[in-house]
């Protein structure tokens, strides 16, 4: 059954972020403690060692590597996702801005995407200084997402709600995995979880603009369009999540990762595939709100392996959801 949301509940929820935007906002260098000698980033600093949460960290292969190799591995890691998540917010960004430029005068989605442009501006500039301060060189995304990057926001103007789920397929997986992380109360590097919380606080509102925008929009596609993107939600939530998750070729050779540990948790072993799954429970949800839940689509879900059912609530922990 297709959920609705009436025109005046929409703009509504569209002001009320807008509003929030102005009243909770953060800046990459007023917010950020970069010079605080507690802050520093030294190489033989232990919180840099990757958690359990995070997939890599928790293999047996990276557990019995030597202190030293597990917090340059650490460091690598955690700047190689800022980076990729930093070339995922640049095409945002840009796919925002030519959303907008096609905008008419008095349509309260302008203001929103611009606060939301302005707040992506500021991760993008948070991401890079932490990036150049831990001081690999890293690339970021593989290589076919980054000779991507520069076109993919051109169907932000005519294919705004395919653009919009592909927002939901590189913010989901991240913002799953910062969660994650942050629960877990471990201890880590504090840029790293300062950088965190405030990336997951105005996270927040955008995800909840991409899940307003399909949720209003989804009921006025044609039955053709639904039916093509039902079968494309997942494939873009499945190629968009291993863009940004998995280690690319170059770190796999940079850090001499096996290509067995690779493979298994990235997504063949049960706990993997669990992770896997519960990225994408609000996803679901809304995939069957709008209607793009249909016989064929949800076997395409289930052979990329990120079936279950969808979220009760939107962020419902997935230990709740399992």
């Amino acid at each position: 059954m297709t959920v609705t949301t009436t025109k005046d509940d929409y703009e509504h929820t569209l002001q009320v972020l807008s509003e929030a935007s102005v009243h909770q906002h953060f800046d990459a260098f007023i917010d950020v403690p970069w010079n605080d000698p507690e802050f520093a980033i030294t190489p033989d600093d232990a919180r840099w060692v990757l958690p359990a949460a995070d997939p890599l960290g928790a293999t047996d292969w990276y557990r019995s590597l030597p202190l030293e190799r597990r917090i340059h591995i650490g460091m690598y890691r955690q700047a190689n996702m800022l980076k990729v998540g930093l070339q995922f917010e640049q095409i945002l960004i840009s796919g925002l801005m030519h959303y907008a430029l096609s905008l008419p005068n008095g349509t309260p989605e302008y203001r929103y995407a611009t606060h939301e442009a302005t707040e992506e501006c500021h991760h993008t500039q948070m991401f890079q200084e932490l990036i150049n301060r831990i001081g690999i060189d890293v690339a970021g995304g593989p290589r076919w997402f980054r000779m991507a990057g520069p076109f993919m926001p051109l169907a932000a103007g005519p294919l705004s709600f395919g653009f919009f789920v592909g927002v939901l397929g590189g913010e989901e997986p991240i913002d799953h995995m910062q969660k994650a992380v942050l629960r877990t109360g471990t201890e880590m590097h504090p840029l790293v979880q300062r950088i965190m919380q405030i990336h997951v606080a105005e996270e927040a509102r955008h995800i909840g603009f991409a899940h307003q925008y399909l949720h209003y929009r989804g009921p006025k596609l044609s039955r053709f369009q639904r039916g093509i993107l039902s079968v494309a939600t997942p494939v873009i939530m499945r190629v968009l999540c291993d863009a940004i998750m998995k280690p690319t070729a170059k770190m796999q050779r940079d850090l001499d990762i096996p290509k067995a540990v690779v493979d298994e948790v990235y997504w063949d072993n049960e706990a993997s595939q669990k992770v896997l799954r519960d990225m994408f429970g609000d996803v679901r949800k809304m995939a069957t709100d709008v209607g793009l839940m249909n016989r064929v689509s949800r076997r395409v879900w289930r052979a990329l392996g990120i079936d279950g059912r969808p979220s009760r609530f939107r962020s419902e922990p997935s230990s709740a959801a399992a």
